[in-house]
């Protein structure tokens, strides 16, 4: 499936920002089930200085800073991506079972595994606890294969947690979460990163969009979709298997992967400092559409 992806942030100031400096995680990447063909960041104004980079997670990062007064920024990243389904991911995570995985991250060294540890330990917004790793037990009994496990621990989130828009904030702990069983989509992921930690297994936050459907004999809005998160876990030589929480599913070609890291932290969408601006707005709009199949 091929997809135009829009995704646009506009901040308006009550009064003139003098100088500011951003980073930007907004450029899909690369995967084994994904190929970005096309991808630009638009500025206004334009920056006076502009750089691209890979993040310690090969995470395609953007810096930039305006150095003239502005009232109002716009960022929009424009990326034309292709994304295939693979029907035997859950079939590669249940090679080995759970305990296997968790062995081998704590005595091999090979380069595969040494790339996991870092999704293995706790990360501002995702800490292992006593909590989460009762939670998680009842999904990994011993020998049950790590798919299988990780499956029933995502849908367990999707029954006992509600989806509830402006409920939380990224900031929310999951101690929160956990209490009021609310939350959104970054929270569940948060949750099902915490949960797999807390066990002994790697897990990394993924940050991304996922197509939406209008409902039948409806027009698709344009510019109502949002961002998206999930979480994936490390299944050894199977590689990375990613499950949303959301929406109770493996990820299918209707996900879009834009970067991973070990919480939003570290992928966050567009952050920076301003000198100047007094209170702000933000807006924000995403679209993601189906491209047209061009037929020979």
């Amino acid at each position: 499936m091929k997809y135009r992806v829009t995704h646009s942030t506009e901040y308006g100031y009550s009064a003139p920002v003098a100088l500011c400096r951003n980073e930007a995680c907004l450029l899909p990447r690369d995967t084994l089930r994904q190929k970005c063909l096309a991808s630009q960041l638009q500025i206004e104004p334009p920056p006076t200085d502009f750089r691209d980079r890979l993040d310690a997670f090969g995470n395609r990062v953007s810096h930039f800073s305006i150095q003239h007064p502005h009232d109002k920024l716009t960022v929009t990243a424009i990326s034309e991506v292709e994304v295939v389904a693979d029907p035997g991911q859950l079939a590669a995570a249940n090679q080995s079972p759970w305990e296997s995985v968790q062995k081998r991250l704590t005595s091999d060294r090979t380069p595969l595994t040494l790339d996991a540890l870092p999704f293995l330990y706790d990360s501002p917004l995702a800490q292992r606890s006593r909590q989460l790793e009762d939670y998680a037990r009842p999904s990994f009994p011993a020998g049950r294969p790590l798919g299988d496990a990780t499956k029933e621990l995502m849908q367990r989130i999707y029954r006992d947690f509600t989806y509830e828009p402006g409920f939380t904030t990224i900031s929310t702990p999951l101690t929160e979460v956990m209490a009021t069983r609310r939350g959104v989509c970054q929270d569940f992921a948060h949750l099902g990163v915490a949960c797999l930690r807390s066990i002994g297994l790697a897990a990394r936050y993924v940050s991304g969009y996922i197509e939406t459907l209008p409902p039948a004999g409806q027009e698709r809005l344009v510019g109502a979709d949002a961002s998206h998160a999930w979480f994936s876990v490390f299944a050894a030589d199977a590689g990375w298997i990613d499950f949303d929480p959301t929406n109770n599913q493996l990820s299918a070609e209707q996900h879009i992967t834009v970067s991973w890291g070990r919480d939003f932290t570290d992928v966050s969408p567009l952050r920076g400092v301003a000198l100047g601006g007094g209170k702000h707005k933000v807006f924000v709009s995403v679209d993601v559409a189906r491209t047209p199949v061009k037929v020979a």
